[in-house]
């Protein structure tokens, strides 16, 4: 058989095959005695935020120049975080790249490749204060480390998920976070007396129920198809990956092959469809219940930080055409809950100037422990603050409260989740297999692959670009 190979992993093997020529003349990072020195220097920052994330993030980075004059931060909107991947992936392998990015712990593992990611403890830890003068004769004087309650304040488990690859050092920073929630159409539901899963046996029976309702809907809709199969195998006890070395891909089992075919038995009733099927979020045909006549769905499972997407847009009149409310994710087992954790950390990278990286560390010691930045984020989009004294913040804490609006409702529901999520095992190759599994699980539903062809392919492609 011809073996194929994509071009996520054609890349990622271009990584590992070229980052010793690419990276040539950079030395391992050492902190200079001085610290940031008050050099000019121009640090690039890659993210995946929206417009009007965007906008908060300007307002940010225009006070962080404040503070340090001769820093210039440029941030450029890459694309959704696989595009930020995939590009500094390509970049990487010859030399270049950002010196801040977004990321997920995966995606650090792949970075690590090339060995350039900066290990973030020598910054926490470093004690001293230091001090420059501008050039204007204004004296800045600043720390790198983070205060014992700087530290106290992160989320633990937010924080921890910087320090998952082996060696117990630190590669991250959280920025956002945010999981998996259920959405449902309140409205729809109460017209109905339909009652709102807590467990996957529930979730089938009600989509049974919506589909006596509306035959030609589909009552649930997944925006990842990664997720869904890397949380069932989570939720279910099956396995997924393994931080073993030499046998990390330990998806290919019966355990999984046997909620596969049952959940392949669902699609064929039609109770639901995916992201991967549909080829564009299924928020659209979640809101398309606004519309009479159209193809809809009357529940969603998507992130809390895509909360706005999953709003109806208001009609002439000011009103929204359906209530939408939260819940969260069923369950296989309500003792034992498990919520995938997402959101972006944000990484820094060597580079040949060490004043850049310096600069890069006082860039992200601002951004994660900034608490006004990480309310604005909240209630933009849903994110989850990373530090717990923001949920103190009076503003903030009655806007959790009140749940006038979308984005807080689904804050509310992500930090009752919080308890319950799980990170997977990040090692070189897990990217790939977020990938393919969400292949995988695409291909058995739409009948083009067998279930034990879909698993076996893709454990093939795990290994052959790892």
């Amino acid at each position: 058989m011809k073996k194929t190979i994509s071009a996520f992993a054609l890349s990622v093997l271009l990584l590992g095959t070229m980052t010793g020529c690419g990276n040539k003349g950079i030395a391992p990072f050492v902190m200079p005695e001085n610290g940031y020195d008050g050099s000019e220097v121009t640090i690039t920052f890659y993210h995946a935020m929206g417009q009007e994330l965007q906008g908060k993030l300007k307002q940010h980075i225009t006070k962080f120049e404040s503070l340090y004059p001769n820093i210039t931060v440029n941030e450029q909107y890459v694309g959704n975080y696989d595009a930020v991947r995939d590009q500094l992936v390509n970049e990487i392998s010859i030399g270049e790249g950002s010196n801040v990015a977004y990321c997920y712990p995966d995606h650090v593992a792949l970075y690590n490749k090339s060995k350039k990611v900066v290990t973030l403890d020598q910054f926490i830890n470093d004690t001293k204060e230091y001090s420059y003068t501008t050039q204007d004769g204004k004296t800045v004087n600043y720390t790198f480390g983070l205060t014992q309650a700087q530290k106290d304040d992160f989320v633990e488990p937010y924080f921890e998920e910087g320090r998952t690859f082996g060696d117990g050092l630190l590669y991250s920073l959280p920025y956002a976070k945010s999981t998996e929630v259920l959405y449902y159409n309140e409205t729809f539901f109460t017209q109905h007396n339909l009652s709102v899963p807590t467990t996957w046996d529930e979730m089938w029976e009600v989509c049974r129920q919506i589909k006596e309702i509306d035959p030609y809907c589909y009552p649930l809709g997944y925006d990842s198809d990664s997720n869904w199969f890397i949380t069932m195998a989570e939720q279910l006890g099956t396995g997924y990956t393994s931080a073993e070395e030499g046998n990390h891909y330990i998806f290919n089992n019966d355990g999984n092959k046997a909620w596969l075919t049952e959940l392949k038995g669902y699609f064929d009733e039609g109770l639901f469809t995916t992201k991967g099927l549909l080829s564009t979020y299924t928020s659209s045909l979640f809101t398309a219940a606004a519309n009479p006549g159209e193809v809809c769905c009357y529940m969603c499972i998507g992130s809390s930080a895509g909360a706005s997407y999953q709003s109806p847009s208001k009609d002439s009149e000011g009103n929204y055409p359906f209530n939408v409310e939260i819940a969260p994710i069923p369950q296989h087992d309500l003792n034992n809950p498990k919520a995938i954790q997402q959101g972006p950390s944000v990484c820094i990278f060597n580079d040949k100037d060490p004043q850049k990286v310096c600069a890069s560390w006082l860039f992200v010691k601002y951004l994660s422990t900034n608490q006004e930045l990480q309310a604005d984020m909240s209630k933009i989009n849903g994110y989850t603050p990373i530090l717990k004294s923001v949920s103190e913040i009076p503003v903030y804490k009655k806007w959790i409260e009140e749940g006038k609006d979308i984005q807080a409702k689904a804050t509310k529901v992500c930090i009752e989740q919080r308890d319950s999520n799980f990170v997977s095992p990040s090692f070189v190759g897990s990217s790939a297999a977020r990938d393919q599994v969400g292949d995988a699980l695409d291909a058995i539903l739409s009948g083009t692959k067998t279930v034990d062809q879909a698993l076996q392919d893709a454990v093939d492609e795990c290994e052959y670009s790892a």
